[in-house]
């Protein structure tokens, strides 16, 4: 199981868009990665599972700091979560408050789209949350684990962040250079590259919380 997560799911992901990106009409992809689509469902069931994850490691978990470590994680999941389903408007079907509608892009119940203080911000620091606990941490553990400060080994993640964190920073790295090209592969990169986010994120805390039930 733990080797189908970490190493499985990411690459089967991305070999499937890939095969939708070169194979399936633009209306199939659309339907895909439209608002309320299957791949944002997908994100906000992630989201919802990292939430729960989170607030059991949060109660479970002993020390002040770790407590507030995986509390704050649990609120930037449920957030998540709410966000990607608009807070239930792509269950229930509701229409946008009129005055909500004249501030939000895209008309919708949630935040992300008002300000990019709600979503381009935090994602720049998911992004370097990724490069770092992702890539650069369990490389250093893996070669060089003196150089990691032992006060923080609690929270430290290892190898089996490496595959989806690397197809992350991928997809990020081929869109900015592709948009500097004016040229795109992926018909909407953005929730592509936010599944595999929230997927780290998820898988994350995962094993963060096989490491307390043991």
């Amino acid at each position: 199981l733990n080797k189908c997560l970490w190493l499985g799911v990411p690459v089967v992901l991305i070999l499937i868009q890939l095969a939708i990106e070169v194979f399936a009409s633009d209306a199939t992809k659309k339907f895909l990665l439209e608002e309320g689509g299957p791949h944002e469902t997908m994100q906000a069931v992630t989201m919802f599972i990292a939430f729960i994850m989170a607030t059991y490691l949060a109660i479970r978990i002993k020390g002040k700091w770790l407590k507030l470590w995986f509390g704050i994680a649990a609120l930037a999941s449920f957030y998540v979560a709410g966000e990607e389903v608009s807070w239930g408007q792509w269950i229930f079907y509701w229409d946008t408050p009129e005055g909500w509608a004249q501030i939000n892009d895209q008309q919708e119940t949630n935040l992300h789209n008002t300000s990019a203080w709600f979503e381009q911000k935090p994602q720049i620091i998911l992004q370097i949350g990724v490069l770092v606990g992702g890539i650069i941490i369990p490389l250093l553990k893996l070669f060089k684990p003196e150089k990691l400060p032992t006060r923080f080994n609690a929270i430290y993640g290892d190898y089996h962040l490496l595959p989806t964190a690397l197809i992350a920073l991928s997809l990020k790295l081929s869109d900015t250079i592709l948009d500097a090209m004016h040229w795109h592969f992926f018909y909407r990169v953005s929730e592509v590259l936010e599944l595999y986010l929230f997927y780290f994120v998820a898988l994350y805390l995962y094993f963060m919380f096989k490491k307390v039930k043991r």
